[in-house]
């Protein structure tokens, strides 16, 4: 069972693919922890997608793909996948509709969480991340014990360039420009559920897993 994840950068997705990868009994597949991976061990591919990472820009498709479709032959992958981050335009949910089609399969569900503008903007500014073990903070919604540094293992927490205000503005329009016809693409096919990402993290899983059943995914 193949499930792609949608949303806005700050919707909360990899918060709630946790749970929805435990409900279905599939691997969870994030392009952007493909994408820190790739960087942090030098990979060529991590070289090309780190210069559009660091602009708030997205990883162009061929690199993306390349990624996605290496994590996909893994054997943990065999018995399908939650894709959280992929597609983000067109082109790209394209190429995975002709992908998946070589090996017998299809995206069976596509989830959309819906999160205002300014809501996502207060999300991405406030947030940090240790430079060490990469657990994440927010100013607001999850603050650290002790400013600039790390609950679970004491190293430092940076302010990454594109969680900064001015980048997080820029990654919302691109995102808006790029990712809506994906929306609509899903929608076309039947296979679209929406979920209000704009309430507390239990509602949103609620919301989800009963939206999940209501679509009839087999669950663990």
């Amino acid at each position: 069972m193949i499930v792609v994840l949608m949303g806005p950068p700050g919707a909360g997705k990899g918060t709630q693919a946790k749970a929805l990868v435990n409900a279905l009994g599939i691997v969870h597949v994030a392009t952007g922890d493909l994408f820190r991976e790739a960087v942090r061990r030098g990979t060529l591919l991590g070289q090309q997608a780190q210069s559009y990472m660091y602009r708030g820009e997205l990883v162009p498709d061929a690199v993306t793909i390349a990624m996605l479709l290496e994590r996909l032959k893994q054997p943990d992958a065999e018995n399908g996948a939650l894709l959280d981050g992929f597609p983000r335009n067109l082109a790209q949910a394209e190429a995975l509709e002709h992908a998946l089609r070589d090996h017998g399969q299809r995206v069976d569900l596509a989830i959309y969480l819906a999160v205002p503008r300014e809501q996502l903007l207060n999300r991405l500014s406030g947030r940090w991340l240790c430079g060490e073990c990469g657990a994440t903070y927010h100013d607001v919604f999850s603050p650290p014990a002790a400013a600039g540094v790390c609950d679970r293992c004491g190293g430092t927490l940076v302010h990454r360039r594109d969680d900064q205000r001015e980048t997080a503005v820029h990654r919302l329009e691109v995102y808006l420009e790029q990712t809506v016809p994906v929306i609509d693409y899903y929608r076309q096919r039947g296979v679209l559920i929406e979920v209000n990402g704009d309430q507390p993290i239990q509602a949103v899983e609620r919301d989800l897993q009963t939206a999940v059943r209501a679509a009839g995914a087999p669950e663990r």
